[in-house]
């Protein structure tokens, strides 16, 4: 069988097309969702609204009848998620800077150090910011809401170095450099 030059370039053309059409398809289905499953839009969540080095970022979403009710959970279930967070990283941070202190009383110093920073923790979570508030009403009647806080890292030092040097017990012993220095140590592993 003799092929023309033309009969070639049809059959490649032929080919090429089903390749290319095959190829769109198969995107098409890795683009579908899973069978049975539906995507769920979800507010206040994203990398807008992660921790960095600079701000302690959390979320939260509730659900009840009542509306205010809602909105009450959700910011109880965020400020519990931010204090977490922010004891563990102060945590770190104290552990971190009492053995590069290296004190002769380390368990005690580390003790009125946690101590100190709690409370300050628990003072400046009422001076959080609502940086996402979003409401929904769901198909069973009920309101949803979707909550974003934060709590800047600086005014968190700021309020800790503030009670840390009114204690004399610990103002001997307690470097603000180092401790600030420590702490944004901690703050930029957030970021990696």
């Amino acid at each position: 069988m003799k092929t023309t030059f033309k009969t070639s370039l049809f059959l490649f053309a032929l080919i090429t097309s089903v390749a290319v059409i095959g190829c769109k398809s198969k995107k098409k289905e890795a683009a579908k969702q899973p069978v049975g499953e539906v995507l769920v839009n979800e507010y206040c969540t994203g990398p807008e609204f992660f921790s960095d080095k600079k701000t302690f970022r959390a979320n939260a979403v509730s659900e009840s009848m009542d509306q205010q009710t809602a909105k009450n959970k959700s910011l109880i279930e965020a400020k519990q998620h931010l204090a977490s967070f922010i004891s563990t990283t102060i945590k770190s941070t104290l552990d971190n800077y009492v053995k590069d202190n290296e004190h002769n009383k380390k368990e005690d110093l580390e003790k009125k150090y946690e101590g100190l920073t709690r409370e300050v923790v628990n003072q400046k979570l009422s001076g959080i910011k609502v940086i996402c508030d979003k409401l929904t009403k769901t198909p069973e009647g009920n309101y949803k809401s979707y909550v974003a806080i934060e709590l800047g890292a600086d005014d968190l030092v700021s309020a800790i170095n503030d009670r840390l040097t009114k204690d004399e017990s610990l103002k001997v012993d307690y470097d603000y450099e180092k401790f600030k220095k420590t702490f944004e140590a901690e703050m930029e592993k957030m970021n990696k």
